[in-house]
């Protein structure tokens, strides 16, 4: 029989959404409230460490920026997508999480005069990317961690592989993961869990994203009933290092950078004049790719052809003291200096929009389940995210939805049994099926090629048929994972075994993420049809709802909520 742990919360994913929740939790309940705080890497090594350039919040009230302005940035920069009310609870939460994280010791930069220091951002009519130099998730992460060593009330799950969400009558009951250490599975009960896992970034090849970011908690909540929210938006980063992909954060524009072509033009002037190269990050990406297609790029290897991202004007002092990481990252990956030679970049997948569907405090509809930060679809972003809002996502709705957890704990509700045979079913597909899988199929073939696919045919721009060829070569890659071969056969630290778990929640994602595709048959913000080339607020002013069924993806809708403002053009 596997092993069962019991606690009353777990948060599944410790970057900064579950590492934020955790803190609340904990000081709202004066240390009473028992948590699991699962990970698949070790605690401090979430992807979140990788943001590099800010988190936005209205610091200078009155000072030129204002509440209504970061909202309207937000609103416009979603191509009208987003949920205005959601919208709204999030530029007033910002300030007060950059004042708590201060008061926890984070080392933002400063301004001479001792106040936090705000930078340009793209899309953001105002400086307000609160900045500790390029590295501010990591000091965010190693802030709340800090924080959270002030509190016993968790049980650390460390380098395990979560499998399954059980849930039975639209109630949460538990969570199955492996413990890579000793190979077996384990049963968390609990009487609430908030996903918090993250993005699905390595479903693309050329990505900023660690390689352990492979959509988990979504394919685990899709699986398990929830609607996944609006996955055909997905973010592509106008500067990805060539050929690595490794971000170079927009704070390199926001501190005066431009992008040049092959000729040495400032190309943005004909795409957005008002805003050059802070515009928002989808139209620069789609401005990048058209200068490489009418021949105005660098050639690149492997069909990765670029631009240049140019910061040899802003001089030594400043990319030392404001972007330090930038230039240690180049120097080492591409053995260049920034200081005196232009960075090669170009379009990079990024950040995932949509996730699982949960209303305005985070809440899915199964009952005792939440969702924050990237994994979640809250709906802040709709189709396209400005920079630095996403670690003021996360840091937000970790608050809210901690918040919103020790209320539902507070009433006591029960702990529900597990499902008979549940546990065993998952414990046989496993161990019994997948680990014995003997086939000709190399899945590391089929991860490669499924990457190729949706590199190729959900790209920056797009078409139906593009699409749809897309589509048919995943269905062929899913129906060869079935003849899959695991060659190692053990249990302990089996990284074969959990790979192919990922491929396995990958392919999932990729139909889901075809499928809204396909069907979403106009242009908005990160999705670009080239055959639907114009915003259809008429038809597709709506939030696609994807659920999951043996047959394939099943298609839903339900309205955007607009409160105070209506769509317009959007121009820059």
């Amino acid at each position: 029989m596997a092993q069962v742990a019991t606690h009353d919360v777990i948060i599944l994913g410790t970057g900064l959404a579950g590492l934020r929740a955790a803190v609340e939790i904990a000081r709202q309940s004066g240390d009473k409230i028992n948590m699991a705080l699962v990970s698949k890497v070790q605690l401090m090594r979430a992807h979140s460490v990788c943001a590099e350039g800010g988190t936005a919040a209205v610091l200078r009230e009155g000072e030129g920026d204002s509440f209504d302005l970061h909202a309207w940035d937000s609103l416009k920069g979603s191509d009208f997508l987003a949920d205005q009310d959601v919208i709204d609870v999030f530029v007033h939460k910002c300030p007060e999480e950059i004042h708590l994280l201060d008061s926890w010791g984070l080392p933002w930069s400063r301004r001479d005069d001792g106040r936090i220091l705000q930078r340009p951002f793209g899309g953001h009519s105002y400086p307000r990317a609160t900045m500790a130099a390029d590295k501010t998730g990591f000091f965010e992460m190693q802030t709340l961690y800090d924080e959270l060593m002030r509190y016993t009330n968790f049980t650390r799950y460390e380098e395990v592989f979560a499998t399954s969400i059980i849930a039975e009558d639209g109630t949460f009951r538990g969570l199955t993961i492996i413990d890579m250490a000793s190979g077996e599975l384990i049963t968390l009960r609990a009487r609430a869990m908030l996903i918090s896992s993250g993005g699905l970034g390595t479903l693309y090849g050329f990505t900023t994203y660690s390689q352990t970011v492979s959509g988990d908690g979504q394919a685990m909540a899709y699986r398990a009933g929830m609607a996944l929210e609006d996955p055909e938006f997905v973010q592509f980063h106008p500067t990805g290092l060539v050929p690595s992909g490794i971000l170079m954060t927009e704070g390199c524009r926001g501190e005066g950078g431009y992008l040049r072509n092959k000729d040495g033009d400032r190309f943005m002037s004909k795409y957005a004049p008002s805003k050059m190269e802070l515009g928002p990050r989808d139209i620069i990406s789609r401005s990048e790719i058209t200068e490489i297609l009418e021949g105005r790029g660098f050639k690149g290897p492997k069909g990765l052809d670029y631009i240049h991202l140019d910061m040899t004007h802003l001089g030594a002092d400043r990319i030392n003291h404001a972007l330090p990481l930038i230039r240690e990252v180049c120097m080492k990956f591409n053995g260049l200096d920034p200081i005196t030679t232009p960075i090669p970049v170009r379009a990079v997948a990024h950040y995932s929009m949509g996730g699982v569907e949960c209303d305005i405090t985070g809440a899915c509809k199964v009952k005792g389940i939440w969702a924050a930060g990237e994994v979640a679809c809250v709906s802040l972003h709709g189709a396209n995210r400005l920079g630095t809002n996403s670690t003021a996502e996360c840091l937000v709705w970790g608050g809210i939805s901690g918040a919103e957890i020790v209320k539902f704990i507070d009433k006591n509700p029960p702990l529900l049994d597990l499902p008979k045979g549940r546990v065993e079913a998952e414990e046989k597909r496993i161990f019994g099926v997948l680990l014995n899988k003997n086939g000709e199929q190399n899945p590391y073939q089929i991860r490669r090629e499924l990457r190729e696919a949706v590199d190729e045919h959900l790209g920056v721009f797009r078409t139906g048929d593009e699409m749809k060829a897309g589509w048919e070569k995943v269905k062929k890659l899913s129906a060869r994972f079935e003849k899959i071969k695991v060659t190692d056969k053990g249990r302990v630290y089996n990284s074969n075994l959990i790979n192919v778990l990922e491929i396995q929640n990958l392919l999932d994602q990729a139909h889901a993420f075809m499928a809204a595709a396909i069907a979403r048959e106009e242009s908005r913000g990160a999705h670009a049809r080239r055959d639907f080339p114009t915003r259809d607020d008429e038809k597709w002013l709506k939030h696609t709802l994807v659920y999951y069924t043996p047959d394939g993806p099943k298609l839903d809708y339900k309205p955007v909520t607009m409160t105070k403002w209506k769509p317009v053009e959007r121009k820059y």
